[in-house]
């Protein structure tokens, strides 16, 4: 981990942010998925220590270049698809519904290849993600990141949303969820990093 904190001088205002983290991430080895679980779970171990209100929405920055989709083995071109199972004994209740904004900055490629995005994250685990329903999303992305577009690919001119339900409002599910969409963008052709916003809708 880079920093952290609590406040930021470029969050939105009203924008409710809680903490950020800036951490480093190296290429990933070609059966692993991004570390977007672990990650998710040290930030919310940092929260759950200093009493932070229930979160309702995550946002990453996903570092899609360093995942190599031709080195993926032909048995696990997805690597988290493999502990899908993880979630098939959680409590039904516990399903919520989630909004995801899948944003690629001025790379004009997400809104043409929605619908297999949408396939491709829906066939790596129902599971997890379920009922997922898709659309090209508008320029106007809510909450704003709290980075200058310089620091990434912005602004998030070129994104999608997916609609479905999560099978909890844990740092695992969400972490589960950002690392399927990391390695199925990464297969549909985008290289550079990648914007996405869990926000729980119900």
């Amino acid at each position: 981990m880079n920093d952290a904190g609590w406040g930021h001088p470029l969050a939105a205002p009203g924008a409710g942010l809680v903490a950020w983290f800036q951490v480093e991430a190296s290429a990933v080895a070609a059966d692993r998925p991004l570390p977007v679980q672990p990650f998710l779970r040290c930030a919310a171990d940092v929260l759950d220590r200093v009493g932070t209100s229930r979160l309702e929405v995550v946002q990453l920055l996903l570092p899609v270049a360093g995942i190599d989709p031709a080195a993926r083995p032909p048995h696990s071109p997805v690597p988290a698809a493999r502990t899908v199972h993880w979630f098939r004994e959680g409590d039904p209740r516990a399903r919520t519904r989630v909004e995801v904004n899948v944003n690629g900055g001025r790379d004009p490629l997400l809104p043409t290849v929605v619908e297999r995005l949408a396939e491709q994250v829906g066939r790596a685990g129902e599971d997890v993600f379920a009922g997922a329903s898709c659309e090209v999303a508008g320029p106007e992305l809510r909450p704003a990141p709290p980075f200058d577009d310089g620091f990434w690919n912005g602004p998030p001119l070129h994104g999608v949303t997916l609609r479905g339900e999560l099978a909890e409002w844990s740092p695992d599910a969400v972490g589960w969820l950002a690392e399927v969409v990391a390695d199925c963008t990464a297969r549909l052709g985008l290289r550079g990093p990648l914007l996405l916003t869990v926000a729980r809708t119900g």
